[in-house]
């Protein structure tokens, strides 16, 4: 992808896209008053669909970047360099996801509270890459075709077969990991139905890659994907009771019911047919930065909107007690402060990354220093009291 010719510059339009949206999003809804809430309200029906579009936008184009930087080189397998940065990045999200839901005055007591163990994005993200990664390897022996093929199937099975699975409680397992399939205590995501999206991004991905050259692509695809998205958010719940009535099963009749992910999907659809169809526009050198910088941006966001480590963030001080002007001017300003902390934090990442060793190798000399002088008194006081009961010698 840092081929000039091959790059491309919408998908990280499309990520800037979402993490601002995903920005404004939590602000609003986290600081709302919910006075304000009113369903029957245009503006705030027309605000809630749009950032419902958010996640099931931000999970696709995280598999699609991240298979499509796993089959661009010659490599195949286990031997592809992309299968361990992969395994680490991944890794690393599940670290990070888990990080910002820690308590610090908590973990000084030796606690971990509940809320540690709730499943958010980061955490879906970065199983969704080591699934991702599973698929890619388990493929490599079969046909060319079994990895994408394999993607899409996920996607529809996860899919279909929502209402079905999202009425389990999973209690038979920890917390822990039940937090990862079921929404029952708590948590935001859970990786099904989740990595469906990722995994429509990674076949996606693997479509483009393959007719990444053709200079019908974008001809293609544009009207392909907008007719398609608009084909699922208008009737694919009618085709859904169609096939119930004709199979007998409650299952079709339970996703017309609640048909939220393919509508969801057709949503997708059209995001990527008007990024591509805009494409030639899309390639300010801001915006690519702000796409390429998301997990930084959802970093400082976190910790400002919900206080990671203190739990002093504004939705503690501010929760459900602001009025829609007060609250889109904060989510404006809220927008800019992340984004512009977290470019800044780019810009000058290796000297902050250096600053940050050098303050932790200060601080753990020091209490190497103040471990040794507490082992030297607790010693002498020891010999002190063997000295007092007749045990030792002076």
């Amino acid at each position: 992808m840092e081929n000039k010719t091959t790059r491309l510059y919408f998908i990280d339009a499309m990520r800037a896209w979402a993490i601002l949206m995903m920005l404004q999003g939590h602000f609003i809804d986290g600081l709302l008053d919910t006075a304000f809430r009113d369903g029957t309200s245009t503006s705030f029906s027309i605000w809630k669909y749009f950032r419902g579009i958010t996640a099931p936008v931000f999970f696709t184009v995280s598999g699609f970047i991240f298979t499509y930087l796993l089959i661009k080189g010659d490599k195949t397998g286990i031997q592809n360099p992309r299968v361990k940065k992969g395994v680490r990045r991944g890794l690393e999200l599940l670290f990070i996801g888990y990080l910002l839901r820690m308590n610090l005055f908590g973990l000084l007591q030796g606690k971990f509270y509940d809320s540690f163990y709730l499943v958010d994005v980061l955490h879906c993200i970065g199983l969704s890459l080591l699934g991702i990664i599973g698929i890619y390897l388990l493929a490599q022996k079969q046909k060319k075709y079994s990895f994408p093929l394999a993607l899409l199937s996920i996607t529809a099975l996860l899919f279909i077969f929502e209402p079905t699975y999202k009425t389990w409680g999973f209690s038979f397992l920890p917390n822990a990991f039940a937090n990862y399939l079921t929404k029952a205590n708590g948590s935001v995501f859970t990786i099904i139905p989740w990595f469906g999206y990722a995994a429509f991004g990674g076949f996606l991905s693997v479509v483009f890659t393959k007719f990444k050259n053709s200079k019908y692509l974008y001809s293609v695809a544009i009207p392909l994907f907008a007719i398609t998205g608009a084909l699922l958010i208008l009737f694919s719940s009618d085709l859904f009771l169609i096939i119930s009535k004709w199979t007998d099963l409650q299952l079709f009749a339970n996703i017309y019911f609640n048909n939220y992910l393919f509508i969801r999907l057709g949503d997708v659809l059209i995001v990527f047919s008007v990024f591509m169809l805009f494409r030639s526009l899309l390639k300010n050198r801001t915006v690519l930065k702000i796409g390429q910088s998301t997990l930084s941006i959802y970093i400082i966001h976190f910790i400002i909107l919900y206080g990671t480590f203190t739990g002093l963030g504004l939705y503690r001080f501010l929760n459900h007690s602001l009025t829609p002007t007060i609250s889109i001017l904060g989510a404006f300003t809220f927008m800019v402060v992340c984004t512009y902390t977290a470019l800044k934090y780019e810009d000058n990442k290796e000297a902050v990354k250096l600053r940050l060793a050098i303050v932790l190798r200060f601080a753990q000399a020091k209490i190497e220093i103040l471990a040794i002088q507490v082992f030297q008194i607790s010693k002498n006081q020891f010999f002190r009291f063997l000295r007092r009961v007749g045990l030792a010698k002076n």
